[in-house]
């Protein structure tokens, strides 16, 4: 239970309902038990006025008798309809307490565990894969909820149940009791052994569910290149195989079922013929009435339910225990980048890298090796190299997704881990290798940062990212909905609408990542001019694979291995006659044969 601790606080916080829950269960269970009173007090009443009935054969006072006998029997009727209604009653507004305290707490959870994402560095999110994240989030939320609501509604009602009627039962007669309860602990061990192995194949079924559902999707994403290859065949045979796996786990839970429920009857028929069995030697003795037998059937009955649900309860407790485990094992995962409770900051683009290494601590690669250099505010620098030299490692460290190894940033001369993070990020604009665009609007996702889409605004962002007249090109123009990962447009225009997302924003620092290799050239000169206008006055970093996109720079780092090895504009790099005029000339031969071609 040490884990569920956890949820203490939330039950704390909605004690006003979990109070008058519990209250609701015990008035409820009293009414539950009073019938059963009532139907022995009814039993007895017919078993000892039959022989008066009888006895007065042939006279005007049969009648009498039988209209007392019929009104007694109607009143106790009524009153064993009464008292269910009552119970009903209790029972709704417990379960409108108890039920709706867990939904209230599954939402609280619920936000918490995402807001608590949110928080956690980037490197929190390269060690886990989505699918566990999510995972955290819904189904094992779903399995707490089972605690906090059900499990604890039940076994306050089992408890509460099974003291009233054993304490009523007893006044009643204790051999009899012991007889009628013998059967009830060998049903609870046999449902919770049994739903364990429910719950057992059920996850089985549902890693296989997972298992078919990510293969489906990750073959009806790469439809195209199964049938490029015509693989088709290939591919049907493997999805059969994992159907086949799925059909098997299927029918081993079918099978526990098929033996679960005929077990659950026989033994609760076990208990009900040693109640008539024991009970009738009882009355042959005199301890007991007829009628104390048909109550201890009602209580038997009244019984059954809870025991069963004891088992159920505590595999419930148990599967609730280990997904609340695995909860706090990220609630309790502490951010590696905590924002400083700072005043804002108003950005003016000034960076500089002092002596930065950086090594990926997840990997343990060493990206940036002894890196300095300094921007101005206004100033536009490039940075090249080839894949791996640590170029995406600098864009990533400016927006402090991580905090070096060694050295320090400062930005305006003050060091980037000192900078209110919320402040300084609303102030800077990034467009990342790897687009990512939601599946909604073209206008929302361009107006991604802005609280209110202002129509003017987007429009003009998406011609200076020269974008716009593919937009107006689609039917719905602006309004067209994006496909998942923006799966519905072309490369080229993906990465122009992330950019004109960053422009948008109007940023102080704006860094592109190697985001306009799927632009053709003419477009790129088109962007670069518009850039150049934008951000006139404002800090830019363009992060690129060709040199014909930076040679109009301020300043140009040329990285190798996570070193700079030169730096300058470009008339000073190609003076050198080094990596970067190597590097340039090389892509002005293929851009040549390209064109030959």
């Amino acid at each position: 239970m040490k884990h569920l601790a956890y949820l203490n606080k939330f039950f704390y916080k909605y004690r006003w309902r979990l109070l008058p829950g519990i209250l609701f269960v015990i008035i409820s269970n009293v009414f539950g038990v009073l019938p059963g009173r009532v139907i022995a007090l009814a039993f007895n009443l017919v078993s000892e006025n039959i022989s008066v009935y009888l006895l007065f054969a042939g006279f005007d006072r049969q009648a009498i008798v039988y209209d007392l006998l019929s009104q007694s029997l109607l009143f106790f009727g009524l009153t064993v309809l009464i008292l269910s209604l009552l119970r009903g009653i209790f029972l709704f507004f417990m379960r409108q307490t108890i039920i709706l305290m867990s939904r209230h707490i599954e939402y609280d959870l619920k936000n918490e565990i995402y807001q608590h994402y949110q928080e956690l560095s980037m490197s929190f999110y390269r060690r886990n894969n989505t699918g566990d994240l999510m995972n955290r989030a819904t189904e094992d939320v779903s399995r707490v909820r089972m605690y906090v609501g059900p499990a604890i509604m039940y076994a306050i009602n089992t408890l509460v149940l099974f003291l009233l009627v054993i304490i009523v039962m007893l006044n009643v007669n204790v051999r009899l009791t012991i007889y009628s309860v013998l059967p009830l602990p060998i049903l609870a061990f046999t449902i919770y052994y049994v739903h364990n192995l429910i719950s057992d194949r059920s996850e089985r079924i549902q890693e296989r569910l997972s298992a078919l559902s990510n293969f489906v999707q990750e073959n009806f994403s790469g439809i195209r290149v199964i049938k490029s290859y015509g693989r088709e065949e290939d591919v049907r045979e493997k999805f059969a195989a994992e159907s086949e796996e799925y059909k098997k786990s299927s029918l081993s839970l079918v099978q526990v079922q098929a033996l679960f429920y005929p077990l659950m009857l026989l033994l609760i028929g076990v208990s009900t013929i040693l109640t008539v069995y024991v009970g009738g030697l009882e009355v042959i003795r005199g301890t007991i009435t007829a009628g104390n037998i048909a109550e201890f059937i009602v209580y038997v009955t009244q019984l059954t339910f809870p025991v069963m649900s004891l088992g159920w309860v505590t595999s419930l407790v148990q599967r609730a225990a280990a997904s609340q485990k695995r909860i706090n094992e990220f609630l309790h995962t502490q951010p590696d980048i905590i924002s400083p409770d700072t005043e804002e900051l108003q950005l003016r683009g000034s960076i500089e890298f002092r002596n930065v290494t950086f090594i990926y601590p997840d990997t343990g690669i060493k990206a940036l090796d002894n890196v300095s250099f300094k921007v101005n505010p206004g100033e536009f620098l490039a940075i090249i190299g080839r894949t791996g030299s640590g170029k995406s490692t600098i864009a990533n460290l400016l927006l402090r997704m991580y905090d070096v190894t060694e050295g320090q940033i400062l930005i305006d001369g003050k060091p980037i881990k000192d900078l209110n993070l919320n402040s300084y990020r609303s102030q800077t604009g990034f467009v990342p290798q790897e687009v990512f665009l939601f599946s909604d609007t073209i206008a929302n996702n361009i107006a991604f940062s802005q609280a209110k889409i202002d129509r003017a605004e987007v429009e003009q962002a998406a011609k200076d990212a020269a974008v716009y007249s593919n937009i107006v090109e689609f039917d719905k123009g602006f309004e067209t909905l994006i496909g998942e990962r923006g799966i519905t447009l072309s490369g080229g225009q993906k990465q122009r609408i992330s950019i004109a997302r960053a422009l948008i924003k109007k940023p102080q620092l704006l860094i592109l990542d190697d985001c306009l290799s799927a632009i053709d050239t003419k477009t790129e000169e088109e962007i670069l001019s518009n850039l150049g206008r934008n951000m006139h006055d404002k800090t830019s970093i363009l992060i690129a694979h060709r040199v014909s996109t930076i040679k109009n720079a301020d300043n140009i780092l040329v990285l190798e291995e996570g070193k700079i090895i030169e730096e300058g504009n470009h008339e000073e790099l190609m003076s050198k006659k080094a990596a970067y005029m190597k590097l340039y000339e090389k892509q002005l031969l293929e851009e040549q044969q390209l064109e030959s071609i």
